[in-house]
């Protein structure tokens, strides 16, 4: 299928693995020319190169995209995206007691307010051109909350109250706003979590894995590449008609009807 988004321009948050880089090189193989962002600059660079195959531009800034600044170069690099994708790390996991005012803030400022402040910077040319996508990557915890990340849980939700209202404000314009809700996909983080619960069970990392799938009723992880495909079509020229809306790609795990 053409997505018809060749030649647009898309900022990708944190891109240079993982989910983020799932959905880069989704965009890279549509055609879309990519500004690209992550904190490892040796990450980031390895990433580009490979995309660069694809014939198309990337622009790379080795940032912390919770900060203003990060914030502020990335625009500057691209100042008139036609596709965001907003990305970054989750706060780490807790009891309730653990958590003080400024951790609420710290996980509010990196997973809600800095991708409402990408997307206020970004919605008034996407508005003018009469096209556009913003696509929020966030969790299946926002639908089915998970007790040890109540950060997360707090921060996202917060993040998808904002989208709810706002994707209906600019719908009218040819612009849309949704979001992405992984479950357990493979990348670096699912095999850091492998080997932790191995090494505290006394078990190996293959049992590890075996008992994480037997929990998903696709019967295994999803890959960065299922991600990112769905990721560019929400992006394409075909799906002008999903608004506001919270997809889970997460294999079945979370038990709800809608």
């Amino acid at each position: 299928m053409d997505l018809g988004i060749k030649g647009k321009k898309a900022i990708v948050c944190a891109s240079s693995k993982g989910l983020g880089f799932g959905c880069a090189k989704a965009l890279a193989e549509a055609g879309v020319n990519l500004t690209m962002c992550a904190r490892n600059e040796a990450n980031l660079l390895k990433s580009k190169n490979e995309l660069l195959k694809f014939g198309i531009e990337i622009k790379t800034a080795a940032v912390d995209i919770t900060s203003i600044n990060g914030q502020n170069e990335v625009l500057k690099l691209c100042p008139k995206p036609d596709i965001l994708i907003n990305n970054a790390g989750g706060p780490p996991p807790g009891l309730w007691s653990d958590w003080d005012q400024s951790d609420f803030i710290k996980a509010l400022e990196a997973n809600m307010l800095t991708p409402i402040a990408l997307t206020k910077a970004v919605l008034p040319k996407m508005i003018a051109n009469k096209w556009g996508r913003v696509i929020n990557i966030t969790s299946k915890s926002v639908k089915a909350p998970i007790p040890a990340l109540g950060l997360s849980n707090a921060s996202r939700t917060g993040l998808t109250g904002y989208v709810a209202g706002t994707s209906r404000q600019v719908a009218s314009h040819n612009v849309t706003i949704n979001n992405l809700l992984p479950g357990s996909h493979y990348t670096d983080r699912i095999k850091m979590l492998e080997k932790n619960a191995a090494s505290k069970s006394d078990i190996t990392i293959e049992k590890v894995r075996e008992n994480n799938h037997a929990k998903i009723p696709s019967g295994r992880y999803g890959t960065i590449e299922e991600f990112g495909a769905t990721c560019a079509f929400i992006c394409s020229i075909h799906a002008g008609f999903i608004v506001g809306q919270n997809i889970l790609l997460d294999g079945g795990e979370v038990f709800s009807t809608l």
